[in-house]
């Protein structure tokens, strides 16, 4: 492929735009996780998607074309948004360059467009000025919205609405091939579907429109706890039956407290006070269990329904079979609730525990054999541990996910979210946290639980065609058409230059 005329003064442009300083290779090296480390050539600022096809274009245009890995954030742990050799895109020049204002409003329509560059957080505080919010939320805001939608993007929310990746109605997309595409379940449809959780192996996302509900101003905050995972995942199941607005809580996540992490572990919390941990410890120690489960739920409301919401939680707590006593509420705004991450992050980051190695494992379970994790891994492999950080557990409704999407899912009709989002602080702390998830991982296996990664990540491409299953052809079919050369988001492993046929590059030539 020659360049001539405009191409050389776009390819001068676009070179000039790739800073190789000390300190942008070195951001660019590392992610959240502070595990893996993969040092590109440079880093490249866009200020629109057509720099990005540019970019793409000029990789494409060599004898051996570069590898290109989209970076908003790097909110990964196992080296996602790395690029070895190759370009980081930083996805958040974009942002700064049209100084923040691609976040575009439809309220009579119920959406917006917004830059794929662009933090949750600020989607939040641009559409509550016209009184409308996403409908569904990840745990933590400051990560791009390219970022989680190239996952699924998941949360309390999701047993009604489904992922993040369920409630977008269109993608604007530049391909490996550097073509600029707008897609749909309509147009391009193939595109749309497949780059939905697709981890950013067929292009990068540069735009999304997102749907939009009518905002409550505040939340009833719950958490209720329980001594046998019987009667919490009982609990948990019946409160995601009831999916229709206004019935039940709006939001429904849980936790898993290992006993020593409530008897030894850090005494702060950004929801419990010292005393109700000491509660929770007690509650341990009287029924002699080894884990203390709490569901986590919150019911919006408005000024016109405010006399009426606290009846409305105690109708639905009598329904439910926690541990006597153990219910704590808190009335806080729903930027207060939804940001409640964000001030965590303030505490960990004054404690200096915030910038440290992250192996944190995702997993999806399904029901059948939730009971049988709960047993091998939370009263087994982690049962005596003490870590520092969170252990999620919390069910999702596989009828609110569209498979037609990238993001694998277990078979069952319900299957539990489980994030071990622990933090290695100390001396040791890495290897022995990642010798417990690998020994996690050899539980599911040799078990047989069909569990699947979020988050994913495998270190064969035999691993990745297990993870994806009968998804597998159809998704390596789409990599050819989209990305034949495999230059995009090389660290995720999954498509191998190498592993491309020949053929491929013939194809991309004749463009």
């Amino acid at each position: 492929m020659m360049m001539k005329g405009d191409d050389i003064f776009t390819a001068v442009d676009i070179v000039s735009a790739i800073h190789t300083d000390h300190d942008s290779i070195t951001r660019a090296s590392t992610d959240f996780g502070h595990i893996v480390e993969a040092i590109p050539n440079g880093v490249f600022h866009p200020t629109s998607p057509a720099d990005i096809a540019a970019l793409i274009w000029l990789s494409i245009s060599q004898s051996k074309p570069f590898t290109v890995a989209p970076r908003g954030q790097g909110h990964s742990s196992s080296g996602q948004a790395l690029a070895s050799g190759g370009i980081v895109i930083d996805m958040r020049s974009m942002g700064r360059h049209d100084h923040g204002y691609r976040v575009n409003m439809s309220p009579n329509e119920l959406w917006v467009d917004v830059g794929a560059e662009q933090l949750w957080i600020d989607v939040l505080h641009a559409t509550l000025k016209h009184g409308l919010t996403p409908r569904i939320w990840t745990d933590y805001l400051r990560i791009t919205v390219g970022g989680t939608l190239s996952n699924g993007g998941i949360g309390g929310q999701a047993f009604r609405y489904g992922p993040q990746t369920s409630n977008v109605h269109d993608l604007d997309v530049v391909t490996g091939m550097g073509k600029m595409i707008t897609c749909s379940p309509d147009k391009h449809s193939d595109l749309f579907f497949t780059a939905l959780g697709g981890l950013g192996q067929f292009g990068v996302m540069t735009r999304a429109r997102i749907a939009l509900e009518h905002a409550p101003k505040r939340v009833l905050w719950v958490r209720i706890a329980y001594s046998d995972v019987e009667s919490f995942t009982s609990d948990q199941e019946l409160l995601i039956s009831k999916r229709s607005s206004g019935s039940g809580f709006d939001y429904i996540e849980g936790q898993v407290q290992l006993n020593r992490t409530l008897t030894e572990g850090r005494r702060s919390s950004s929801f419990f006070s010292a005393s109700e941990l000491d509660q929770l410890a007690k509650l341990a120690l009287r029924t002699g269990s080894s884990t203390i489960y709490y569901t986590e739920g919150a019911m919006y409301y408005n000024d016109d329904n405010a006399s009426s919401v606290n009846q409305k939680l105690q109708r639905l707590l009598d329904e439910l079979s926690f541990a006597p006593g153990f219910t704590f509420v808190r009335d806080v705004s729903y930027v207060e609730f939804l940001d409640r991450v964000g001030r965590e992050e303030q505490k960990l980051r004054s404690a200096g525990v915030w910038d440290v190695p992250h192996p944190w494992l995702n997993l999806f379970v399904p029901r059948s054999r939730i009971l049988d994790f709960d047993a091998g891994v939370f009263k087994g492999i982690l049962k005596d541990t003490k870590p520092v950080g969170l252990i999620l557990l919390y069910p999702m409704n596989k009828d609110r996910w569209d498979d037609r999407m990238t993001t694998a899912t277990p078979d069952d009709d319900v299957f539990y979210a489980v994030g071990l989002l622990r933090s290695a602080v100390a001396a040791g702390d890495l290897e022995r946290l990642e010798r417990e998830n690998a020994a996690v991982l050899d539980f599911c296996d040799q078990e047989s639980v069909g569990c699947k990664q979020y988050l994913p990540h495998h270190a064969s491409q035999d691993g990745w065609r297990r993870h994806f299953g009968e998804k597998w052809d159809r998704i390596a079919t789409l990599k050819r058409k989209y990305d034949p050369l495999a230059i995009l988001s090389p660290g995720q492993g999954i498509f191998p230059a190498a592993a491309m046929t020949g053929g491929d590059k013939a194809d991309s030539d004749s463009l």
